[in-house]
């Protein structure tokens, strides 16, 4: 068994929680629980699986708890997990073979994002670094917290409801990772609409209140555009993303890649279709994976480009890497479907949309056309 100790934060998390222990509880690992004020059956819950349970005065910062968390363990090698997060795959002989290796790197987890859009479930898939040595590493910033290297410690937060933040960390360079075998599926985007968009608000108070502390953030820009595009407040996210965008920025970090591509996102939506025509600028800077690729289709596409988004649609399909699910195989196939159905050519509408398997949308599309 591997030395690896999950730490998790939780309030109020009873809808959550059972599920998320249950699927940690066959490899045996340590479980560090820190509650930040549940009045729900949390609790209850997660003394079931473990003995390892703490209190933390909640200062609206996650990176404090999450580092309290930490320092509770009995493990250096650190899972990090959140309560709505459940564990599908580990591959124990892999990630010890990592762990030998790269002592000093974090690994990133594949975290599969469920969400509902359109009525249709869909998976987002995108790697965070979640496992690491807590040696090296700790968390940073109040909210959307990552792991940055650690540069030293200078308080004492092993007290129980520390509310001091134990480590100073650098978050100016990229740090040394690598894939670890690790998958989780990550089921808080299922709330309903009232809670997503609480949750956005309250994420963006915390978002501009640590703005304020750190002073102009490309991720903090990021962030706060995302918490806008949630709420539809369109106008304002267009604000952020420029903010974010007019930084010197570096093109491989992921959170670089999903600014660019939820900027593209929120220029169709507020239907300035010429305007994301400019994101041809840097086609070849992002098109790295198929994600962009099928937004500059649909670009194309809100542009009356026809030949031009079925080209990007079909390029699509031959790209390996990408971030939701389908976009390089049936969604891009749908699409080409419906400009071919729109132009009259409806042979070749079908033919695309029976490529599209099972995706409901196509097999309604072909229903109409018969």
């Amino acid at each position: 068994m591997l030395q690896i100790s999950v730490c998790i934060i939780a309030r109020n998390e009873e809808q959550h929680i059972e599920e998320c222990l249950k699927r940690i509880k066959p490899y045996h690992y340590e479980i560090v629980l820190v509650d930040t004020g549940s009045t729900d059956k949390t609790l209850e819950i997660a003394a079931k699986y473990t003995d390892k349970i703490y209190h933390f005065d909640w200062i609206n910062d996650f990176s404090a708890a999450k580092n309290f968390a930490v320092l509770k363990a009995s493990n250096d090698w650190i899972l990090s997990l959140d309560c709505d997060e459940y564990l599908e795959h580990l591959d124990e002989k892999e990630l010890s073979g990592l762990m030998a290796q790269y002592p000093e790197r974090a690994g990133r987890i594949l975290l599969r994002n469920r969400f509902r859009q359109n009525g249709l479930t869909n998976f987002e898939n995108v790697r965070l670094c979640r496992f690491f040595n807590r040696k090296y590493y700790c968390f940073s910033g109040k909210i959307h917290e990552q792991v940055t290297r650690k540069l030293t410690c200078t308080k004492d937060c092993s007290v129980e409801g520390s509310s001091a933040e134990a480590d100073i960390s650098d978050a100016s360079q990229p740090i040394p990772v690598y894939a670890a075998p690790i998958t989780v599926l990550h089921v808080g985007y299922d709330g309903s609409e009232e809670e997503m968009q609480a949750k956005s608000r309250r994420n963006i108070a915390l978002l501009e209140q640590e703005l304020k502390t750190a002073g102009p953030d490309a991720y903090l820009y990021y962030q706060l555009a995302q918490s806008c595009m949630k709420l539809k407040d369109y106008e304002k996210a267009y604000e952020w993303f420029n903010l974010g965008l007019s930084m010197d920025i570096e093109p491989s970090q992921d959170y670089v890649q999903n600014m660019v591509e939820s900027y593209g996102y929120c220029l169709l939506d507020m239907k300035r279709f010429q305007e994301a025509l400019q994101l041809e600028n840097i086609y070849e800077v992002f098109a790295v994976r198929a994600d962009f690729v099928f937004l500059m289709g649909l670009i194309y596409m809100n542009n009356g480009l026809f030949t031009e988004a079925v080209e990007e649609f079909i390029k699509c399909t031959s790209m390996e890497q990408f971030s939701v699910e389908g976009i390089n195989s049936y969604r891009a196939y749908y699409n080409i479907g419906v400009i071919y159905e729109c132009t009259g050519q409806k042979d070749e509408a079908r033919k695309y949309y029976r490529k599209c398997g099972g995706f409901e949308m196509a097999r309604k599309r072909l229903r109409e056309l018969t």
